[in-house]
């Protein structure tokens, strides 16, 4: 057993009886001084203890999303109709995916981007629609060419009016020319305009009436619209619903459409029933056309992660289009590759921020107008994205991915349909950021050290002023003597 004595032999810190110490007023100033200094230095050393450190390497990329990636978008264009507006993919590999619907929401849209109503469904359009034969002259001309002067007033005047908005070079309106005009000869003898009168087949040559074709939205041609006089009246100015028609351009279908358009109205009175209840037509057949000529699309596509086109613009497999008048221009609300990042994990992630979010919406709020009056009609918008992808692991091990990217935009003259392309690139590499706990062992050495250190420097510089004072005072007395 140690003895008392012996265990005090082992103390470092042996303590001079306080009447053998005498205090100074350099001393208690260095105290004082002493004690600040350990308060400012511990106050710096907590705020780098709880600082963010973070690591940036550039790695090959080692996505955990796969080899597919999401991309996000909201785009406005005021002149692209949603009745044949169609979103297409294709990338380096050979995959080329037209007309998108599944993940894809289109909304009708007035010139100034202000919806006109609910979601615009398209509906499957048949890729081989059915044609008649080649013009039989024994028909001729059997339906009502009719012009801006005097559409109005034809329409006022029949509970239905079925119109072929056409274009003389159209090869389609061409290939329907000869069934419409026996199919409205067909028409005139069963239901004679004079006696009858539920029912009028016009056509509007699209060439020559601009002004009548831009006021009724047509940009597909031939584009055959229903219109429909009585109690669906929509607004003060007499302007009726109507709609497009979309099935097969034969004889034999065109006559059962209009058949089936003058079964539900009686004779007399000439009024328009609101339902049709007849089975001749399906509602793929027939839709709602568009009441203005922009739309908004909306949703997300997914595409390999290589160098591909996001495209949109105006498609149909039995339509033309007329290049000089087609107008892409358009306003990007949203465009964004990846996986959203939700609120919550952002405001987590709050001290990351200067690392994430800075270009993963680089075109939101951008407008890319033309006018088609001016030089730069019948042109392509071309985007041109390289994509990175930044992945932050946090000091809690949590995993934060998303995706940022440059932009580059220009207008391009095209003799085709004028286009809004998309060009994504993605980078092979990733950018990674790690942040880098620090130690609180690490923390408490370093208090340690800032205490030990500073207590120790004042202590040599309080011994230095003590005996350089007493030094002085020595030096005084010699002189007195």
């Amino acid at each position: 057993m140690f003895s008392s004595h012996k265990l005090k032999s082992v103390d470092f810190y042996r303590k001079i009886p306080r009447d053998l110490t005498e205090a100074s007023l350099s001393g208690a100033g260095l105290s004082i001084l002493a004690a600040l200094s350990m308060m400012f230095l511990f106050g710096m050393e907590l705020n780098n203890y709880l600082t963010v450190s973070t690591s940036t390497s550039v790695i090959v990329d080692k996505s955990s999303d796969g080899e597919f990636l999401r991309i996000d978008f909201n785009i406005s264009f005021p002149a692209l109709s949603c009745e044949f507006a169609s979103v297409d993919v294709s990338d380096v590999l050979g995959t080329n995916r037209l007309n998108i619907t599944k993940t894809i929401r289109k909304f009708s849209i007035d010139p100034n981007l202000r919806p006109t109503g609910s979601e615009f469904h398209s509906g499957p359009i048949s890729e081989a629609i059915k044609h008649g034969d080649e013009a039989d002259e024994e028909y001729g001309d059997g339906s009502v060419k009719l012009t801006g002067q005097i559409f109005d007033r034809i329409s006022h005047q029949h509970p239905i009016l079925v119109v072929n908005f056409y274009a003389p070079w159209c090869y389609w309106s061409n290939r329907l020319k000869p069934s419409w005009e026996k199919t409205a000869r067909i028409i005139r003898e069963r239901f004679d305009p004079e006696v009858d009168g539920r029912i009028l087949l016009g056509k509007v040559d699209c060439t020559e009436e601009g002004e009548l074709c831009r006021r009724n939205h047509i940009q597909g041609y031939p584009s055959i619209r229903i219109f429909r006089k009585g109690s669906d009246v929509r607004d003060d100015h007499g302007h009726h619903d109507h709609e497009s028609y979309y099935g097969d351009r034969d004889t034999d279908s065109l006559v059962a459409l209009m058949e089936s358009l003058v079964a539900p109205i009686p004779l007399e009175p000439q009024r328009l029933a609101l339902e049709n209840k007849s089975g001749n037509m399906t509602d793929d057949a027939k839709r709602p056309a568009p009441r203005t000529g922009g739309c908004k699309i909306e949703g997300f596509v997914r595409v390999k992660k290589v160098p591909g086109n996001l495209v949109i613009s105006a498609r149909s497999g039995a339509h033309s289009f007329d290049a000089s008048q087609m107008n892409m221009s358009h306003f990007i609300s949203h465009l964004s590759f990846g996986k959203k990042i939700s609120p919550r994990v952002m405001s987590d992630m709050k001290r990351v921020l200067p690392y994430l979010g800075g270009s993963h919406d680089k075109l939101n709020g951008q407008a890319y107008m033309t006018n088609p009056d001016d030089t730069n009609a019948n042109v392509t918008i071309e985007h041109y994205l390289q994509v990175v992808k930044t992945e932050v692991i946090s000091r809690e091990h949590k995993l934060v991915e998303e995706y940022e990217y440059t932009a580059h935009s220009s207008l391009v003259h095209s003799v085709d349909i004028p286009e809004a392309k998309f060009h994504f690139e993605l980078s092979p590499m990733q950018v990674l950021i790690t942040e880098n706990p620090r130690s609180f062992s690490h923390f408490i050495t370093n208090m340690c050290a800032i205490i030990g250190g500073v207590f120790t420097v004042a202590g040599i510089l309080d011994s230095v002023l003590h005996n350089t004072l007493r030094l002085m005072k020595k030096v005084e007395l010699g002189k007195n003597f």
